[in-house]
C-alpha cells in the first residue's frame, strides 16, 4: 500500500525543508554556504523548468489529442499522476473536454483506431481514467 501526502502538505513541507537548508546553511559556513545552498535551489529550479519545456516542445510537435496506441496509455495510467508525466508519456496535449480552469479538468487521447482514452484530473493529479473503444461492426460473414 502507498500512501501520498495531500498537496498542501507536500507544499508546507517542501517550504520548511528549503527554510531548513537554508538555515543550516548559513549557521555552519556563513555567506558562502548560505549562496551555495540559493545556487543548489536555483540549480533544482531550472533542472524542473528545463524538463516542462522539453516535454511541451515535444507536444506542440504533435496534433493535440493524438497518441500512439489508447489501449498502451491505459495499461500505463496510475492514479495521482501528474498532468506533466501524461503529457510526456502521450508525446501530445489531451483534447480539453471541460473549459479552462473547470474541476475536474477532463481530457482525451485517441488514436487512428479511434479508441480513446478520458482523462479526469483533479488538482493536476489524474483521478479517473476511461478506455473507449469504437463498437465493433458485426457483419453477415461473421455471424
Amino acid at each position: 500500500m502507498t500512501y501520498r501526502l495531500s498537496r498542501p502538505l507536500q507544499r508546507a513541507l517542501l517550504i520548511l525543508s528549503v527554510v531548513l537548508s537554508l538555515t543550516w546553511a548559513y549557521q555552519h559556513f556563513g555567506g558562502l554556504g548560505l549562496a551555495a545552498a540559493l545556487g543548489a535551489l536555483v540549480m533544482f529550479a531550472l533542472v524542473y523548468l528545463t524538463r516542462f519545456m522539453k516535454v511541451m516542445q515535444r507536444a506542440a510537435q504533435r496534433p493535440v489529442g493524438h497518441v500512439d496506441s489508447a489501449v498502451m496509455l491505459h495499461a500505463k495510467l496510475s492514479k495521482g499522476m501528474p498532468l506533466l508525466r501524461v503529457i510526456s508519456m502521450t508525446g501530445a496535449l489531451g483534447q480539453a473536454c471541460t473549459e479552462a480552469g473547470a474541476e475536474p479538468e477532463l481530457f482525451r487521447w485517441a488514436d487512428e483506431s479511434l479508441s480513446s482514452v478520458d482523462c479526469e484530473f483533479v488538482g493536476g493529479r489524474l483521478n479517473n481514467w476511461t478506455l473507449r473503444r469504437p463498437d465493433a461492426e458485426v457483419s453477415d460473414a461473421d455471424q
